[in-house]
């Protein structure tokens, strides 16, 4: 046990107490006085051996949370249940003081006042858990406090393991308006790439109530009995989008940070996506070592996106301009404050290919108004849907009148 730490501040006070009558009782030659001092001294020391002696020392733990992934700005319900297994009588008076320990960007950690603690006892604790910072946090360790009945001494044990906790970005719900798929180019359409365990049309053997117009000849003679086209695949939508997560392109204000609004934008709109069914690729996202195929992956990955340091965005942009976009599949980029050269770039992307394509400027970024809308002005002219939301929430009616100007 450490004995500095252990001393509570009264504790404190009376040693200094304590030592300063027994020196002025040797100067003066008092007897009585002095054993008043050696009382007053005599106090938190034994509050340190009757912590050391009777304090419950196998204290078990478990905490459950009702939702491991939740998203920003709502809130669960943290439990933990306390367990004292010790065949030692506990210490007959004075509170046992619990805290379960939060990050800090989950708030202040709350803490518990709890009275006797007795062997084979349980205690279940609860306290609701709000989610304003998204990533992977870690509740915990819980941390448990003795103080002996004089309070003059506290026993402090740290109890682990953490319990993680998951935030992703907020998302709202696009309407399921059509987004047409490429475009005819010198009159014709582009091969989309067939998805399945056969990605062609192989004969097969005849099965009853085959048609008959599906007869494969040339495989019958060849194999000697009825042979037919194999079913065609449905094709697969494939669909690329691009986060502007710069540091440089986005501002942080007290009451919102454009970079996370651009998280939301680009999270909301990469779920609505793959719920359609389609496979898409992710640019900008460090994170993104492969395509996501479901709404959760989706949602950890941006729940784990970070700022990036590369100051220009030309890159990406080239990447994007080279990535597919086949069956009903868009190009969709959403960026923050873009320089001229980005904006050319940008414009000029999948040009020579009728592709559809969408840009979604974040809010607050770090540019003026005329700025944004000379490049907003610019990528339209281009053949860009441009989307100017002012708020996430505002994100659903301009992709409906996205899709019905289409």
């Amino acid at each position: 046990m450490d004995v500095l730490r252990a001393l509570t501040p009264r504790g404190w006070t009376l040693v200094a107490v304590g030592a300063a009558v027994g020196v002025g009782a040797l100067l003066l030659a008092e007897r009585d006085l002095l054993r008043v001092a050696v009382l007053v001294v005599s106090l938190p020391l034994a509050s340190l051996v009757l912590l050391a002696v009777s304090a419950p020392r196998r204290v078990t733990h478990t905490r459950t949370l009702s939702a491991a992934r939740l998203p920003v700005g709502t809130e669960c319900q943290a439990t933990v249940t306390l367990s004292y297994s010790d065949n030692r009588w506990p210490l007959p008076a004075g509170p046992v003081l619990v805290e379960d320990r939060l990050p800090p960007a989950l708030g202040a950690s709350p803490r518990f006042t709890l009275g006797l603690l007795r062997p084979g006892e349980q205690r279940t604790l609860s306290y609701l858990l709000a989610a304003q910072v998204r990533g992977r946090h870690s509740i915990g360790p819980l941390v448990v406090g003795v103080t002996d009945p004089l309070g003059c001494a506290r026993l402090t044990r740290t109890l682990d393991p953490q319990t993680p906790l998951l935030v992703f970005p907020r998302t709202v719900d696009l309407p399921a308006v059509p987004l047409p798929g490429t475009a005819l180019v010198d009159g014709q359409r582009p091969r989309p790439v067939p998805t399945g365990p056969e990605a062609g049309t192989m004969p097969r053997p005849y099965r009853p109530g085959d048609d008959v117009r599906r007869v494969h000849w040339r495989s019958t003679a060849r194999r000697g009995h009825l042979m037919v086209r194999g079913e065609e695949q449905p094709y697969r939508d494939r669909s690329t989008l691009l986060v502007d997560l710069r540091a440089a392109a986005h501002t942080v204000l007290p009451t919102a940070s454009s970079l996370e609004e651009t998280v939301a934008l680009a999270a909301s709109i990469a779920v609505h996506l793959v719920d359609r069914g389609h496979q898409l690729r992710l640019l900008g996202v460090a994170a993104a070592a492969a395509s996501p195929a479901h709404r959760d992956a989706v949602l950890d990955l941006f729940a784990l996106a970070q700022p990036v340091p590369e100051p220009s965005l030309l890159a990406e942009i080239t990447r994007l301009s080279r990535s597919p976009a086949e069956g009903r599949g868009v190009l969709v980029a959403v960026v923050g404050a873009l320089t001229s050269d980005e904006v050319a770039a940008l414009a000029a992307c999948a040009a020579d290919r009728t592709r559809p394509r969408i840009a979604v400027l974040a809010p607050q970024a770090a540019w003026t108004d005329q700025e944004r809308d000379r490049a907003a002005g610019r990528l339209a002219d281009a053949g860009w849907r441009v989307l100017c939301p002012h708020r996430l929430d505002d994100l659903p009616d301009l992709w409906r009148s996205s899709g019905e100007a289409r």
